[in-house]
């Protein structure tokens, strides 16, 4: 069998997984984008202020920093430097052939977490519990790097 189909029910899980966070990733930046929008701040560079048809009233004041804009844009870095890793450890991980059930888990617990990451940021919960969601999804990603690589030598 071919390991990169989506015959392969591991490769189909990883397939599944990518595309759920991908849309995390990309879907984060829009929600800055509406946050922006829906609180006319949050801009980020002083060209931000020239005027334009979504912008035809620019004032100084946009550029200064507001924590329900910057707050989704911490989101959105955090995932960019958190989801990447996954997706490459989950790719190495279908050609170390692991069962079904492991990919699932770890795959799939990854996803879970990232999301109750990202609920747990939007909704201002402790760093304790954040931090805590970001533990779990980083030891499945080094697992998931430690079998492919247990696999390979």
């Amino acid at each position: 069998m071919d390991l990169l189909t989506l015959g392969n029910s591991v490769f189909a899980t990883y397939v599944v997984a990518v595309a759920l966070t991908v849309l995390k990733v990309m879907g984060q930046g829009w929600m800055t984008v509406y946050r922006m929008m829906r609180s006319d701040r949050g801009l980020v560079s002083p060209e931000d202020l020239q005027p334009g048809p979504l912008n035809n009233s620019p004032r100084a004041e946009q550029l200064e920093l507001d924590d329900y804009v910057d707050r989704s844009r911490r989101m959105h870095r955090n995932d960019l430097e958190n989801i990447p890793a996954f997706w490459a450890a989950g790719f190495i991980l279908v050609f170390a052939e692991p069962s079904l059930l492991l990919a699932q888990v770890l795959m799939y617990g990854f996803v879970l977490v990232r999301a109750l990451h990202a609920l747990a940021y939007a909704t201002k919960q402790s760093h304790e519990l954040r931090a805590t969601f970001y533990t779990i999804g980083s030891l499945i990603v080094v697992a998931m790097a430690v079998i492919a690589l247990s696999a390979a030598i």
